[in-house]
């Protein structure tokens, strides 16, 4: 039961410019900033991310189906503005663990209730 479509067109013009709002300074959460594959348009989307052991994790709630996963695939990288700091993400990868042992044990339970079994996974360009 990921997300429904309706809800994330909803949520991209009605909650995401709110969520933008603090996003990036709250712990857990980002403001993910990509570009369109066909437009070169720029998007910022907020996102829950998770980091651990240098790698940034974020749950695929509403499915990996959905553009800012293809832009970000498609580009090979985008930036995360989060906590204050802007940090260049590279090669993400969309990986499958029914189990979401990739996220924190608070997140667990609601990423379960979800079904959201796909995870993006990058790592910092510098590295």
């Amino acid at each position: 039961m990921v997300l429904p479509r309706a809800l994330a067109k909803f949520n991209r013009h009605a909650t995401n410019p709110a969520a933008g709002l603090f996003a990036g300074r709250v712990p857990g959460f980002a403001l993910l900033q990509h570009k369109g594959r066909n437009s070169g348009r720029e998007y910022r989307t907020p996102v829950a991310v998770f980091r651990r052991g240098g790698v940034y994790r974020i749950g695929l709630t509403y499915g990996r189906n959905v553009d800012w996963v293809k832009n970000i695939s498609a580009a090979d990288d985008f930036t995360v503005h989060t906590r204050g700091r802007t940090i260049k993400l590279t090669n993400p990868a969309v990986l499958h663990d029914p189990s979401a042992q990739w996220a924190p044990a608070a997140v667990r339970p609601w990423l379960k209730a979800l079904s959201a079994e796909y995870y993006v996974e990058a790592r910092p360009a510098d590295e």
